[in-house]
């Protein structure tokens, strides 16, 4: 069964880290990419100082280990599957992007990123909203606007793939760093170096009638975590603002509302990245703390 399938029917997957959930593009992309399955394991993939930003190192500078597992997919097949993968990546022009979404708005009479995301031969809905701003100004810019409650839907449906994309993001740094994480299959609760939880709210922007921004946090009491990681997202809800991370026992409340500046009783706990987070659980090797 091809990729787009496998996404478009929500089909789920097992296995000790994926808890159940359905395959999205960004999880079938990272199988068919991931060296791990044919035994090799890859270090020095990125950099991090305090107080600096987590970095990208070039290629060069990666560390490649083969034989660190028993593979389980055969190199040619690995290979193949990235050739084809590298045949798809394609540098396309601003205009080359919205002609391809003014044929698919001209054959389906609709947009949405779900359906672009299905649809073979397009770039990603995340391409168009990292392009254009958001996935709406992509809409305009083709002469399509979607009714409000087709707008509402999409959203929350978008929100809820980038909730789960995201904690599959958080896992992965935190077992990077050396932590031990578990993960509530039902409930997304990560369970940190059996010592701390931590569960994720995306927070969707709204817009009041007067034109003020605001954020609506409702908080799962039943979970009870240790932290809680509130990502804001951006005017359009496409792309994370910043994150708040608030300990438990500082939000004795159900609901919480955010305005852009909430002054130091909340802006305390807001970063703009997860870097602080991800220094929590880090497990220093024994030859470092010597």
């Amino acid at each position: 069964m091809s990729p787009s399938l496998i996404v478009s029917y929500g089909i789920r997957f097992a296995g000790a880290r994926s808890y159940e959930r359905p395959w999205t593009r960004s999880t079938v992309h990272q199988i068919l990419t991931n060296p791990k399955y044919i035994g090799a394991n890859i270090y020095n993939r990125r950099s991090f100082k305090l107080k600096h930003k987590r970095i990208n190192n070039p290629v060069e500078m990666w560390i490649w280990r083969d034989g660190a597992f028993d593979p389980i997919v055969d190199a040619a097949v690995f290979e193949q599957a990235r050739r084809i993968i590298d045949s798809r990546h394609q540098h396309l022009s601003d205009e080359a992007l919205l002609e391809r979404l003014k044929g698919l708005l001209q054959l389906r009479g609709r947009l949405s990123g779900l359906l672009i995301d299905e649809t073979e031969d397009m770039p990603s809905s995340s391409c168009y909203s990292t392009r254009f701003g958001s996935l709406t100004r992509a809409y305009t810019l083709v002469g399509w606007t979607p009714d409000r409650d087709f707008a509402y839907v999409e959203v929350n449906r978008n929100i809820r793939r980038r909730h789960a994309d995201l904690i599959s993001s958080i896992l992965d740094e935190l077992l990077a760093l050396g932590a031990t994480v578990s993960v509530d299959g039902l409930t997304d609760l990560l369970k940190i170096n059996s010592e701390y939880s931590a569960s994720l709210i995306l927070a969707r922007c709204r817009e009041t009638s007067a034109g003020n921004l605001r954020w609506h946090l409702r908080f799962d009491e039943s979970l009870n975590p240790d932290i809680i990681i509130a990502a804001r997202l951006k005017p359009g809800n496409e792309e994370i603002m910043d994150y708040y991370l608030m300990p438990r026992i500082d939000v004795l409340r159900e609901r919480l509302n955010l305005k852009p500046h909430n002054g130091l009783i909340w802006d305390v706990y807001r970063f703009q990245n997860l870097n602080f987070f991800m220094e929590l659980a880090r497990r220093a090797r024994v030859e470092e703390a010597a």
